[in-house]
């Protein structure tokens, strides 16, 4: 104990402090909610004078010697009984021993404030049990910053701001890493807010014209409309950091089953591109069109034309792309009377 003792208005002053528990002439009671602060601060490198400074404590008046003393004290027992070690003793025990009997009511007084420490330490260590489950769970497949996040964020939640080495070492990550993603908030909070721009001029050309495209249509469009140079790693980051998806295209089923059955298997090359020979209804041209509108829909325009004179002889408009809506073309040009066909030939 240091030999500093303290006048009146020192003590007055100290009481004020929020961190001082009691306080006399000779000796000073700190809170536990300041010792577990003091631990977390001085095991991030802090000094225990600077830590004491920035509580509001005066050096001058406390004297250099016992903030050492309570330093020592206060690291020995965070070492041999970590989260229970600061708790202040003197709460549940008796201080000096008396050598007279005590009184049944100063048993039962004593009995029930140790049991109501006990039930307090069993539960603060069932919490803490379900505490490193949650966080073992949450660790697998996770980069440091986001172990570190987690970390952050069950220290603040559930007061767990003396464990921060224990959650460090149980989680396999370095605590001056940690420290030093804290120190970094400002920078990240920053490049947070360039990503949420980014990210709002990135969707507008993901959505634009209604419909979804990927990282290279969107760097197209984003240079070509915006006038806005972005990597495509960079449009790639942004997309999946924030869950932005292309979708991938669904294979055509009728594809499959026309490879299946063989349907459009080699025949012979009996035009060679001579598509125009001067006789009309001799060469007849078929394809299908794909016809967007209201944003999101599709229609599909199945048409017959006439190779040499470029005139549609058949068309059929429909929602679905099924076999229906070729021979349902071929029924109307065969149904159309004014339309005389010289020879029908394997297209």
């Amino acid at each position: 104990m240091s030999k500093i003792t303290f006048t009146s208005r020192e003590i007055k002053e100290l009481q004020k402090n929020p961190n001082v528990q009691r306080v006399s002439e000779r000796s000073i009671t700190y809170s536990d909610s300041f010792k577990n602060r003091f631990m977390d601060e001085y095991l991030a490198g802090k000094l225990p004078r600077q830590i004491f400074t920035e509580n509001g404590f005066d050096i001058n008046v406390i004297g250099l010697k016992r903030i050492e003393q309570s330093a020592h004290r206060w690291k020995k027992a965070y070492e041999k009984n970590g989260l229970i070690g600061l708790t202040d003793s003197r709460k549940t025990s008796s201080g000096r021993p008396i050598k007279r009997e005590l009184t049944p009511a100063e048993v039962i007084e004593r009995q029930k404030a140790r049991i109501k420490l006990l039930e307090g330490q069993v539960e603060l260590l069932k919490k803490l049990e379900v505490t490193e489950r949650r966080l073992l769970n949450e660790r697998e497949n996770l980069v440091p910053s986001k172990v570190y996040q987690l970390i952050f964020e069950t220290v603040e939640q559930n007061q767990f701001k003396r464990m921060t080495k224990y959650f460090c070492d149980l989680l396999g990550v370095s605590r001056s890493g940690y420290y030093s993603y804290l120190k970094a908030s400002t920078s990240r909070e920053a490049r947070e807010q360039l990503d949420l721009e980014a990210k709002e001029v990135i969707l507008k050309a993901f959505n634009r014209r209604g419909y979804k495209k990927g990282s290279r249509s969107i760097k197209m469009i984003l240079e070509n409309e915006y006038n806005l140079i972005f990597s495509r790693k960079k449009i790639q980051r942004i997309m999946k950091k924030y869950g932005i998806v292309c979708p991938h295209r669904r294979p055509n089923p009728y594809k499959k089953i026309a490879k299946s059955t063989k349907e459009h298997r080699v025949v012979p090359n009996k035009l060679n591109r001579e598509f125009k020979q001067g006789v009309p209804g001799k060469v007849l041209l078929t394809d299908i069109t794909y016809l967007p509108y209201n944003g999101n829909s599709m229609a599909y325009l199945s048409t017959i034309k006439d190779a040499s004179t470029n005139e549609l002889l058949a068309y059929h408009v429909s929602d679905r792309i099924t076999l229906d809506i070729a021979t349902k073309t071929i029924h109307k040009l065969m149904n159309n009377k004014k339309i005389s066909l010289t020879r029908l030939l394997h297209l």
